[in-house]
């Protein structure tokens, strides 16, 4: 039986701990929204052919130096899209932010963009990892997610060599409705093929992504139940726009059983494909939101908490991005949790915090509560 009292033994559920006040884990850079893919789910709205407007070369570079300026340690800069790979310019700049000592990550489309060549001068720049989306177990699912013909068995080929090249891979998957009865075979694939990063993205209605693709609250909790279950067979999980996976973490932690249909169902699914659980959790307790250890740079130098919330912040080209990330009111307002309705005066809105982009997509203010959340402090567990 779960004790309140035996959550408050393991976390403070009464203060931020502000571990990200000075500077970001991670900074994305949107280096440009061209790309050649169509993705139901794509939050920038990527078109096939650069905008005029991308930073240049010389501005990225200078965008560059001040982000190493980030003490004591700067983020983790992940190049990403669209397509990174349409920049003519990308290992041009990842060389140069190495040269600052900035460590970097790749997040390229697979797409006829990524040949040996590529595969060569990626494994040259020392990137500290490639990030590939995978969707789908099965081609019909990720070929429609990705909105290309024989993208499924190209994805799985990319991977492969990357892994063969001594590449590191972190493969990343959306949680969507289309897909949600697949993740027990989805994450059985990913661990098959050698991959010891996944991250799982839940959907946040913006860009292209439709209500048609959201889930209820319901399913974002049988979901996050059942990757917290994934979390124990070995493989590190990071979730994306569902910080009440760490709420998650303390429940298990003091006992907590989850029960319900779908989740069951997953469940019993991923035990016939893997067995019974291997190892501890690889879910942090703690972790990151939009503005809160992320920050987001747009193809053009705009400053976003993140890339899924579209609140303008700031300017690179006129705004010196460290000033930003530790003085702009919105994100001070989401370091100490000035939240409003359920986020507000929740239990665990210091460990948790729900997702900004989401509160922003649903409500247009990203301070407001995280409707995907099925948690309510007023009823405790009776909702659950």
């Amino acid at each position: 039986m779960f004790n309140l009292s035996d959550l408050e033994k393991i976390v403070d559920l009464k203060e931020p701990h502000h571990l990200f006040e000075k500077k970001p884990t991670l900074l994305f850079w949107e280096v440009t929204r061209a790309c050649p893919l169509r993705c139901v789910h794509c939050r920038a709205n990527a078109i096939l052919n650069r905008l005029p407007n991308e930073l240049t070369t010389i501005e990225a570079q200078k965008m560059l130096e001040t982000i190493s300026t980030f003490d004591p340690k700067p983020p983790i800069v992940i190049f990403t899209g669209g397509d990174p790979l349409m920049r003519d310019d990308l290992f041009e700049l990842i060389d140069y932010a190495k040269g600052l000592g900035l460590l970097c990550s790749l997040s390229p489309a697979v797409s006829e963009n990524i040949n040996d060549d590529v595969i060569k001068k990626i494994k040259e720049s020392s990137v500290l990892s490639v990030s590939i989306s995978l969707d789908g177990a099965t081609p019909v699912t990720h070929d429609y997610i990705r909105q290309r013909d024989g993208i499924f068995f190209k994805t799985l080929n990319v991977i492969k060599r990357f892994i063969k090249n001594g590449i590191r891979v972190q493969v990343n998957s959306v949680v969507l409705s289309l897909n949600i009865i697949e993740f027990p075979r989805l994450f059985h694939l990913i661990k098959s093929l050698g991959v010891n990063v996944w991250e799982v993205f839940f959907i946040v209605v913006t860009g292209r992504a439709t209500k048609f693709l959201d889930l209820d609250q319901k399913k974002f909790e049988e979901l996050a139940q059942f990757i917290f279950d994934c979390s124990m067979y070995g493989l590190t999980i990071r979730t994306v726009e569902a910080p009440f996976i760490r709420r998650i973490y303390y429940e298990r932690m003091t006992g907590l059983k989850f029960e319900d249909e779908l989740y069951n169902f997953l469940r019993e699914e991923l035990i016939k494909l893997e067995g019974n659980p291997t190892s501890k959790t690889t879910i942090n307790s703690r972790g990151t939101l939009d503005g809160d250890g992320i920050i987001f740079i747009s193809y053009d130098g705009s400053i976003y908490p993140g890339g899924l919330l579209p609140i303008k912040i700031g300017d690179v080209k006129n705004d010196n991005i460290v000033k930003v990330y530790r003085e702009n009111e919105i994100l001070n307002k989401i370091r100490n949790r000035n939240f409003k309705g359920k986020c507000g005066t929740c239990l665990f809105k210091y460990v948790c915090g729900g997702s900004r982009a989401r509160a922003f997509s649903n409500s247009n203010d990203p301070l407001e509560s995280d409707p995907a959340c099925i948690f309510s402090s007023e009823t405790l567990y009776d909702q659950i």
